[in-house]
């Protein structure tokens, strides 16, 4: 037995943690390409950019890849290249990548993705963590990556209740249930939410490092804001105006939103791809900085798992408590994206946050991993090489 087997074998313990290979079913690759070709399409929208939604042009292009060019399969190996399973936690099974180094001291790591994200999101940056190229046990990290409930290849709740604070003891449970007794915890977006609820839990988690942090405006900042206060003010204002439907529609009738994302491939495409348009630091355009492919790999993790509706569901179950999570005390890195959707400084932050490390970075947006890898990884390795 090798010692990646035998680990596991040692890991499960009184609780069954199966492997697990994403094997899409050829039925539902050709359902996928008839609904495609059978799209029913809306006219051209009214203005020549993206400010009414993804425009008409583009989206037929992209489906357009979907059917006739993207190759799943291929796609499929890649993500399959790395260890995945799937084990129960208080009534439901998570499908998680558990990449180990090949340094047996790394250091345990969990990184929890968002919304309209998924573990696709990691995969530039699972390898360089888990293997760094300098060849250092000190640089290295066992990656512990789950799909949120009723995201991905994790099963879908079938009652109330699955919000963030049970998440995160979701992922105590399974980071101790790999046998990690210490570990560092990261995230973005929903992951940031989760990831500052470990924090503020504490549990064996020695640290976090966020990619959007959750701060507030303060009071002092409303009343006598420096020019980086006034930038965020006025970016969060324009937010709210135009970029906030989506979460409006996903935490009040989720359900209804479902019906459509299940049944067209094209809507679930549109929904996803729109908001990478409007995150990421791309210049106008998604293609600047993720490929055809990696924007679709992503869609397809939404659509053949069937999770437009459950994935939206977390929203319903927790964002009213969005920014509300009292302090963390834990040590909190913090690499500050400058097209992050929701960028707080520092002034913001630091009444939630015990940050003791804050990188502002030169390029990148809300999909850090994804944008920047190389940028993401340097980050990570420096703030928990403080806590190791």
């Amino acid at each position: 037995m090798d010692e990646h087997a035998d680990f596991q074998q040692r890991s499960r313990g009184a609780h069954s943690v199966r492997p697990f290979r994403i094997d899409v079913p050829d039925a539902d690759l050709d359902d996928l390409r008839s609904r495609l070709a059978r799209t029913r399409w809306p006219e051209a929208e009214c203005v020549d950019d993206w400010s009414q939604g993804m425009p008409l042009a583009y989206a037929r292009e992209l489906a357009g890849y979907w059917a006739d060019g993207y190759d799943w399969r291929s796609r499929e190996a890649a993500l399959n290249r790395f260890d995945q399973f799937v084990t129960e936690i208080d009534g439901l099974d998570f499908h998680f990548v558990h990449h180990r180094s090949p340094h047996e001291d790394a250091f345990p790591l969990l990184i929890t993705h968002g919304w309209p994200g998924s573990i696709v999101e990691f995969h530039k940056v699972i390898e360089p963590l888990t293997n760094p190229a300098s060849g250092r046990a000190e640089d290295a990290f066992h990656v512990v990556c789950p799909s949120l409930p009723g995201y991905g290849f994790s099963g879908k709740p079938t009652r109330t209740g699955w919000g963030v604070e049970r998440i995160a003891d979701a992922w105590e449970t399974l980071m101790l249930r790999l046998g990690y007794e210490r570990y560092g915890a990261q995230g973005g977006d929903w992951g940031a939410a989760v990831t500052t609820q470990i924090g503020r839990n504490r549990g064996h988690c020695a640290a976090i490092h966020l990619n959007m942090p959750i701060g507030r405006p303060t009071k002092e900042s409303l009343a006598n804001p420096s020019e980086e206060e006034k930038a965020a003010l006025a970016a969060l204002a324009e937010h709210r105006k135009w970029g906030t439907g989506y979460s409006k529609e996903q935490s009040t009738r989720p359900q209804t939103l479902g019906y459509g994302l299940a049944d067209s491939p094209v809507g679930q495409m549109a929904w996803i791809v729109e908001k990478f348009w409007a995150w990421m630091d791309c210049d106008g355009h998604p293609e600047n900085v993720l490929s055809k492919d990696e924007l679709l790999d992503n869609v397809m993790v939404y659509w053949v798992t069937g999770t437009g509706a459950s994935s939206a569901r977390l929203y319903w179950e927790s964002f009213a408590v969005w920014g509300d999570m009292g302090r963390v005390e834990l040590p909190t890195g913090v690499a500050a994206f400058p097209g992050e959707v929701l960028g707080a400084p520092r002034s913001w932050c630091e009444p939630v946050y015990n940050i003791t490390h804050w990188t502002a970075m030169p390029r990148g947006g809300h999909f850090a991993a994804f944008e920047q890898p190389d940028l993401y990884v340097g980050d990570v390795r420096q703030f928990f090489a403080t806590v190791r």
